[in-house]
């Protein structure tokens, strides 16, 4: 640990902060994991539902600064995608 004050409180607000996005992290990594099962099943109704809550999730996880913008956009595409060609 620092001996300087405002570096223990920045240490602590790190600390803090890893642990809200790797939180966040796993919670995008497990949207888009059901958002698959349900593109593999192919259930439409689960498809768009799944997809929905994914989207949401990785926008305000974008927002939040956790993963960055294009990232972001990146993964609601290739979920698009899969999500198009399951459907057709």
């Amino acid at each position: 640990m620092p001996n300087i004050k405002s570096v223990v409180k920045d240490v602590l607000r790190s600390r803090a902060r890893r642990l809200r996005n790797n939180a966040t992290k796993s919670r995008i990594k497990t949207a888009i994991k059901k958002t698959h099962s349900a593109i593999v099943a192919g259930d439409a109704e689960a498809i768009t539902s799944a997809m929905s809550l994914t989207v949401s999730i990785v926008d305000r996880a974008a927002k939040r600064g956790v993963i960055h913008k294009n990232a972001a956009n990146r993964r609601k595409s290739r979920l698009m995608k899969r999500a198009a060609v399951a459907s057709a």
